[in-house]
């Protein structure tokens, strides 16, 4: 099948729909229920631009006769970074920088896992020559599989807070966690929960772990990874409340098209076949299974195109409010605009280092350096917020006082066409541009975009700490002690002088 078209992946969500709970009901066809339609919609259309003519070059490649979407490609040279970092904020442009689990997202997790699977060939309870059993080999199966059939993945990150002070284990259930029950012939039960799956209307999930387990055994029940369908009996998935609400798309520009939704994910006793299973038991390779197939760098390097697009559109917003109102004289309002134009460009900066830092790792796949991917990853999370508040300092009260579409065809139309003008906008321009505004900065779809910026990564502190670990500050010291410690040599200064 290999690239597919946005028909192709609504016609698969209606014949094998994710088992998905909204406001207390089974959603049996994500692609027509009102929470969840406009959602299938728009990543229908995300995989239609890897088919349009101008397009279908730098969003796709050609492998063995077929074509695959370019996010799966494995890198061989800085060239291909490239590409593959164009293709990213194509796709990005298409939501404004506004979907932050695009399927590309995880197309670069598995590609990388894929080529780095004699990583999970380390596990005690790998079979290496078995039929199913073999994790390095379920691991470039699984690869293959979902690039050849384009799936769609969400994934499950972190444990339910319920006591951050205590260890999975110690919990009033052990099961509040996700953790494997027992071994069949078949495969590894699963009981417990995870949290947090951003898009969920997806063909399948992908569990691997993103927190650092601390279990006192070697031998972790909770230490995991595998894939397998949305579908599988005794996994579902309660989403939160909607965001989008069925207004127009004029009214609530992002809202409308991309509430990529967020649920916790419930694991019922469910049966993970071998083949589906990649790491099982082992703490040390559970907590460095990312650094070590270098996932977390191929997938940061996805997020940096997408935070840049979304910075150029709060960009191209944030003067799209000044030309239309006719501030842009005024040296408070360039100050503000120019705050976005210094985020923009030290992400940018950072994106072209980490490319031209590029090396290739032990897999033989072209890597992005590391330093410049975790300078964006401590970077944007803290300052994403001063985005949308300048949108509010430059819009003020007028991404307040905005009319719905229905007001503007309504009895009072004219009056808010002669009121609601710009001095170079229509009210009808003006109000579609005010509320593209609210929505990016205020509404409760921008809201829930700020909360998610902040622990993208995750936990702030954490990643300052995990940055302090990895990074080499030695030659830094050195040269400190050598300046200190050097001895300058000098002619005497005579007495006359």
């Amino acid at each position: 099948m290999a690239a597919i078209t946005g028909k192709q992946f609504l016609d698969r969500l209606q014949k094998n729909p994710p088992t998905l709970y909204i406001d207390g009901e089974r959603i049996t066809d994500p692609t027509t229920h009102p929470s969840t339609r406009n959602m299938c919609q728009s990543l229908a259309g995300l995989y239609d631009l890897q088919h349009q003519p101008d397009l279908k070059d730098a969003l796709t490649y050609e492998d063995g006769g077929e074509r695959h979407a370019i996010s799966f490609m494995v890198p061989r040279s800085k060239d291909d970074l490239r590409r593959i970092g164009e293709a990213h904020h194509l796709r990005a442009n298409y939501s404004l920088g506004f979907l932050g689990r695009a399927p590309d997202y995880m197309n670069a997790n598995v590609m990388a896992a894929g080529m780095g699977a004699d990583y999970f060939g380390q596990c005690d309870a790998s079979r290496p020559g078995t039929a199913n059993r073999d994790f390095a080999a379920n691991m470039r199966r699984y690869y293959e599989h979902v690039r050849d059939n384009d799936l769609c993945l969400t994934h499950a990150l972190t444990n339910p807070q319920v006591n951050r002070a205590k260890q999975a284990s110690e919990m009033p259930d052990p099961y509040i966690a996700l953790g494997v029950v027992e071994e069949t012939d078949e495969g590894v039960i699963v009981r417990g929960a995870r949290m947090m799956a951003t898009l969920p209307i997806a063909d399948e999930i992908l569990v691997f772990p993103s927190t650092v387990l601390k279990e006192n055994a070697d031998k972790s029940r909770y230490a995991m990874g595998f894939g397998i369908p949305t579908n599988t009996p005794g996994l579902s998935f309660q989403c939160r409340e909607p965001i989008d609400v069925g207004r127009d798309p004029e009214d609530h520009p992002l809202a409308s098209r991309f509430d990529e939704q967020d649920a916790f994910v419930i694991f019922d006793d469910v049966l993970v076949p071998w083949e589906r299973v990649f790491l099982l038991y082992d703490t040390e390779l559970a907590n460095k299974a990312y650094a070590g197939t270098d996932a977390v760098l191929h997938m940061a390097y996805q997020v940096v195109s997408l935070k840049i697009a979304k910075t150029e559109a709060f960009l191209g917003t944030a003067q799209s409010i000044v030309d239309a109102i006719g501030s842009g004289q005024f040296q408070h309002v360039q100050s503000k605009v120019a705050e976005i134009i210094v985020m923009l460009e030290i992400m940018k900066g950072l994106e072209v280092a980490a490319r031209e830092g590029a090396t290739l790792n032990q897999y033989g796949v072209m890597t992005p350096a590391r330093g410049p991917l975790d300078a964006a990853r401590n970077y944007y999370p803290a300052n994403h917020a001063r985005l949308p508040e300048l949108l509010q300092l430059l819009g003020a009260s007028g991404i307040i006082m905005m009319p719905s579409k229905a007001d503007r065809e309504g009895p009072l139309g004219p009056q808010i066409a002669k009121y609601l003008q710009a001095g170079r906008a229509t009210a009808e321009e003006r109000l579609k541009l005010f509320r593209l505004a609210w929505d990016m900065s205020m509404s409760s779809f921008a809201g829930r975009q700020t909360l998610y910026e902040r622990y993208f990564f995750g936990d702030p502190i954490r990643m300052h700490s995990a940055l302090y670990e990895v990074f080499d500050k030695q030659p830094y010291v050195e040269r400190i002690h050598a300046f200190l410690e050097r001895e300058d040599k000098r002619e005497p200064v005579a007495a006359d002088d």
